[in-house]
């Protein structure tokens, strides 16, 4: 099994399901589940209870998403695009967007 090919911090575009066209920061990143939670998609309500620490009620936030159903954003225009790698002159191996030819990795 390959590991993820998205990681905390990456920006990501959803490209089926409920959510679709959406896009947002991956917060974070479950590879042996191959899910990933991205920042304001696939929202839930959870109905909690009153405890000493938080007051209840309905709580919203996000629920993972498998990563099949996620794209990275192409850096110039936030278009869906595929990921590819690249060896820097100074060694360093970084992914690189298919579409634009531009630099994920910071």
């Amino acid at each position: 099994m390959a590991g993820l090919n998205v990681k905390k911090g990456d920006k990501v575009v959803v490209i089926t399901g409920k959510d679709k066209g959406k896009s947002g920061e991956v917060l974070v990143a479950y590879p042996k589940e191959d899910r990933v939670i991205v920042q304001g998609v696939n929202k839930v309500k959870r109905h909690t209870r009153p405890t000493q620490t938080n007051a209840g009620g309905i709580v919203e936030k996000e629920a993972s998403i498998h990563v099949s159903n996620v794209a990275h954003a192409d850096p110039k225009d936030g278009k869906p695009t595929r990921v590819g790698v690249k060896i820097l002159e100074d060694g360093r191996k970084v992914r690189v967007a298919k579409r634009s030819g531009e630099v994920i990795d910071r």
